[in-house]
């Protein structure tokens, strides 16, 4: 009985109270909105990797590139840290409670 994780019935059951609470006519536009945030993470993820790329071929030894001095300025000092200052709330005028 508990042999398997998923058996057919079970694929079923789920299905049948799946269209029950949400009702054919939603079910596609969840899929599609599904879908959507599917492609959208997959773009996000193969953004980031392609950004990884290039540090990563920058720092592999034996390139020219990697010994070759950085083509940036020096850094800029960093400004001072700014102080915070007090900030007084301003008191409500109490509401007069003659009737």
């Amino acid at each position: 009985m508990l042999r398997n994780g998923l058996e057919p019935w079970h694929v079923l059951v789920v299905l049948a109270v799946v269209i029950l609470l949400f009702g054919s006519k939603k079910l596609p536009e969840m899929a599609r909105g599904l879908g959507k945030s599917m492609r959208i993470l997959k773009a996000e993820t193969k953004a980031m990797r392609e950004d990884d790329t290039p540090a990563a071929a920058d720092a592999t030894p034996g390139t020219a590139q990697s010994t070759a001095a950085p083509a940036q300025p020096a850094a800029e000092p960093r400004p001072a840290a700014v102080n915070p200052t007090n900030v007084t709330k301003a008191t409500e005028t109490p509401r007069s409670t003659t009737a």
